[in-house]
């Protein structure tokens, strides 16, 4: 869940990795438990597989998590490099881009939002 920037994460995601799109997105109207034109529910695809989230009206003492990411197998170096070169903007890098043994080409991170990504070059 986020905490009023579901939007925001979501406009960054669909513009940086090819085939995707947010499908629709429902927002808390006056009199709702969220703020205002907060997401109450979203769907969206990366890389053509459908995720949902949403901007939590009520605070917890949690956040994301990197126990848990979002894989992303690229077809090229450049698209990988380039993805790699946006996400942590503001974020952490757990495992820079780089030879693991398991992987060629791999980096873990997570983004300014807090979402834990693994990206990896298909070779």
């Amino acid at each position: 869940m986020f905490t009023g920037n579901a939007q925001a994460a979501m406009d960054l995601y669909v513009a940086m990795l090819p085939d995707s799109r947010i499908m629709r997105v429902e927002r808390y109207a006056q009199g709702e438990p969220g703020p205002v034109d907060t997401v109450k529910v979203a769907v969206f695809t990366l890389c053509g597989r459908e995720f949902m989230c949403s901007d939590s009206p009520v605070k917890h003492d949690f956040t994301f998590t990197p126990s848990s990411s979002i894989f992303v197998e690229f077809s090229t170096e450049e698209e990988l490099d380039r993805t790699f070169g946006i996400l942590p903007d503001e974020g952490k890098v757990f495992m820079p881009l780089g030879n693991y043994g398991f992987s060629k080409r791999f980096g873990w991170l997570s983004d300014r939002f807090g979402v834990s990504w693994q990206l990896n070059h298909a070779v």
